[in-house]
């Protein structure tokens, strides 16, 4: 199935984001994202003396280095392209994310420690996001973990995320049928990473 027919429209902004995880030879994982921003016109930009069209606005990478519990071992950050000439000056200050882990609380340490005038928006959200879920599909989902993530009740974190990993649905009964109960705790939602 795919989207319905659109109303007739012309492209004004396009981002892409790429997320790729690698696993190193030393044991480590590299997840890698590169946020890509373009306009379909040109425009002014004091900084930049004007953008083209087709000319990045934001072109930025980060890499993050963890281990196979997805600790942060080593992150770099650059922006290769932004509004503002002084926007690659903050893209050391992400190296403090070293040292937590992609996990329960992720998202809040984050925002903690880079959210605002201490980070930039939109390295701050591919963190959050893209590096955060791609980090687990390469290290967790791949099986290179020796055990799944669970919460303090012994549930697959993954429980109750989505529609198909319903805690009473049949993906769950199927993959972890030990669950299936009536005493087992149900309707937990998966707190956020």
């Amino acid at each position: 199935m795919t989207l319905s027919k659109p109303a007739p429209r012309r492209l004004m902004h396009v981002r892409e984001i790429d997320c790729r995880g690698y696993a190193r030879d030393d044991g480590l994982w590299d997840i890698e994202a590169r946020l890509h921003d373009i306009k379909s016109y040109s425009f002014d930009n004091q900084d930049r003396n004007g953008i083209r069209a087709g000319e990045p606005i934001h072109l930025m990478r980060v890499r993050v280095t963890v281990d196979t519990n997805l600790y942060v071992r080593g992150i770099e950050a650059v922006t290769e392209a932004g509004p503002f000439d002084i926007c690659p000056g903050i893209t050391g200050d992400y190296r403090r994310l070293t040292g937590e882990q992609i996990g329960p609380g992720w998202i809040r340490r984050v925002r903690e420690l880079m959210g605002g005038t201490a980070g930039c928006t939109h390295l701050t959200d591919i963190l959050i996001g893209p590096i955060a879920t791609t980090a687990f599909q390469a290290v967790i989902a791949t099986g290179h973990r020796k055990e799944a993530p669970e919460d303090d009740q012994g549930l697959p974190r993954v429980v109750d995320t989505c529609h198909a990993l319903a805690a009473d649905g049949p993906i769950v009964e199927r993959l972890w049928p030990h669950l299936v109960g009536p005493d087992l705790p149900r309707g937990k939602v998966y707190e956020e990473i």
